[in-house]
């Protein structure tokens, strides 16, 4: 937080009173087996879990991109000890945009490992990367509309490649394309978007791709976990068929290969 709109709009919103631990765009796990009890890292008011910084492996900077890569510590509050449940490397790239887009590009790269004993994700009606967004956007002048076709009224517990979350925000349009790499867990992803009564019938936005909605996910030691995400920040009108375009160059990237003569 704040993820900015290329024109410098707010697009996400933390520390809500009626969700504390909403932190703009974040990435833990709600309902998580480990050790002989379940473990919230999401909803920080049971204290049987949190995630923390640890330190940073690497940044850089430079004309094409900027990007950090940190450690994040699932820790487990049990048993009046902590235990690092799940190590993840957290690595965020951010693309300089084009002169005069009204666009630009973050990827988002997850990579999980347990540090001693397995780890079982539960099916839960949400977990994983969120995104609450800015408190300008509510029922009566945002949308959302995914790969699949499903809107505001029908996307939450559907499935889809990519979803548009738009809206009005300082008197213009302004959104975000969030992207499911092919290759991560339970792709296409499950949904889970907040009706349009949430929070006192405001219908405040709240989107979350959800690879544990309807099924739990095992994590084993001694392997390595990955989810790739992109989102696609934007300004403006951006119609259906350049989200479904954007995917597929995320998906499917262009390979450059140099001939031998």
């Amino acid at each position: 937080h704040p993820v900015w709109s290329p024109k410098g709009q707010v697009l996400t919103r933390i520390d809500r009173d009626d969700h504390y631990h909403h932190y703009g765009l974040w990435n833990p796990w709600t309902h998580v087996f480990f050790r002989g009890d379940t473990i919230d890292f999401w909803n920080l008011k049971g204290r049987t879990g949190t995630v923390r910084f640890s330190d940073f492996i690497s940044t850089k900077n430079g004309n094409v991109f900027g990007e950090y890569s940190a450690i994040h510590n699932h820790v487990a509050l049990t048993h009046g000890k902590e235990t690092v449940a799940i190590r993840e490397v957290q690595t965020v790239r951010v693309y300089a945009p084009v002169e005069k887009a009204n666009y630009y590009i973050a990827d988002i790269t997850v990579q999980m490992n347990c540090p001693g004993d397995a780890v079982r994700l539960l099916e839960y009606r949400y977990g994983g990367l969120g995104l609450r967004a800015t408190e300008q956007w509510t029922k009566d002048n945002s949308r959302v509309l995914t790969s699949e076709g499903k809107t505001r009224k029908n996307a939450d517990g559907s499935t889809a490649r990519w979803c548009i979350i738009e809206g009005d925000v300082d008197g213009e349009n302004a959104g975000i394309v969030m992207m499911s790499y092919p290759a991560n867990y339970n792709h296409p992803e499950p949904l889970r978007i907040w009706p349009e009564n949430a929070n006192r019938n405001r219908g405040d936005m709240f989107a979350n791709f959800s690879p544990t909605k309807n099924m739990d996910w095992q994590l084993e030691p001694g392997q390595t976990y990955v989810l790739k995400y992109r989102l696609l920040v934007f300004n403006g009108e951006l119609p259906k068929e350049k989200a479904e375009a954007g995917w597929h160059y995320f998906a499917a990237p262009p390979v450059v290969v140099v001939a031998k003569e």
